[in-house]
């Protein structure tokens, strides 16, 4: 079965239950990561997942809740290889090529620590118990920026980006939409407002996985409504769209409390029709069965 792994499904605010965006695919075996935000390798292996098993990472945009856990990561994968892992694959909009050398470069800010590990007696030990062979080679990723249009095509899926509107022209922001060989689909909003170019990429999808800032009625009037999805502004992308289910994240304090999340359903029923689904972190949803 495959599944979606709801890693982060807060926004930049923490609360006891939610910081930050991130998730992970499981397609036929095949994992795939979308954002990297607070924690996300944590919540990763608390999900009973494990960072070797990743072996391409998909950024929507770099605000700190989307990509801050990416040094932990990147680390994280490379320390606990034995040397015959998959290289990882990092995809997404400018700064994705920059922040990956800043970090794993042979001058970034973690080579300190990359170069202790490959040359200190007690660490090499570690790694050759671990399994691996030594000399031990430095961390390496395929980190490319993207624009619109088809990223990655694999034998199990598809992945394909467009337009997100968020925070232009501070920082690009794409959604992804991923199809399977089984024709089966899903789509990353990341972080958005209602725009044509995510409905068109969602058109008839199977999932759409939606930010929901807060209520919407609050967000008109508290002017937090630019760049940002709440309740009707993803209900009416996922009606326009014709998605069938919607899966709703980055969700903040406000309409995270259980008595709002009755008051945001029903305020969204009265637009979209299909399948609403209000995300917890540490929990996935079993797709593809609906």
């Amino acid at each position: 079965m495959d599944k979606l792994y709801i890693l982060g499904a807060g926004t930049p605010t923490p609360t006891e239950s939610r910081f930050g965006s991130a998730y992970v695919l499981d397609i036929d075996g095949e994992k795939v990561m979308f954002d990297c935000g607070p924690a996300a390798t944590h919540k990763l292996v608390k999900s009973g997942l494990w960072p070797t098993e990743i072996d391409y990472l998909f950024f929507t945009h770099h605000h700190f809740d989307h990509d801050i856990d990416y040094p932990c990561f990147l680390l994280c994968r490379w320390d606990q290889s034995i040397g015959k892992e998959n290289t990882l694959n990092v995809f997404g909009p400018k700064l994705t090529e920059k922040l990956t050398e800043e970090i794993y470069g042979n001058n970034g800010a973690f080579s300190h620590d990359w170069k202790a590990r490959i040359n200190h007696p007690l660490s090499q030990k570690v790694y050759e118990n671990r399994g691996g062979t030594l000399p031990r080679t430095p961390p390496k990723a395929n980190a490319r920026d993207i624009t619109p249009g088809t990223v990655k095509v694999s034998k199990k899926w598809e992945v394909v980006s467009d337009v997100a509107e968020h925070v232009q022209p501070y920082l690009d922001s794409l959604a992804y939409r991923l199809e399977t060989s089984e024709n089966k689909s899903i789509v990353f909003t990341g972080d958005t407002q209602p725009c044509k170019s995510v409905v068109d990429l969602s058109k008839n999808a199977d999932y759409l996985v939606c930010m929901c800032w807060d209520d919407q009625e609050a967000m008109n009037e508290n002017g937090e409504f630019y760049g940002q999805c709440g309740t009707e502004g993803a209900a009416q992308m996922a009606q326009d769209a014709g998605v069938k289910n919607l899966v709703l994240v980055h969700m903040g304090p406000n309409i995270s409390q259980e008595k709002n999340k009755i008051v945001a359903e029903d305020k969204i029923r009265k637009i979209y029709n299909g399948n609403i689904i209000f995300s917890d972190e540490i929990k996935s949803i079993d797709l593809w069965s609906k």
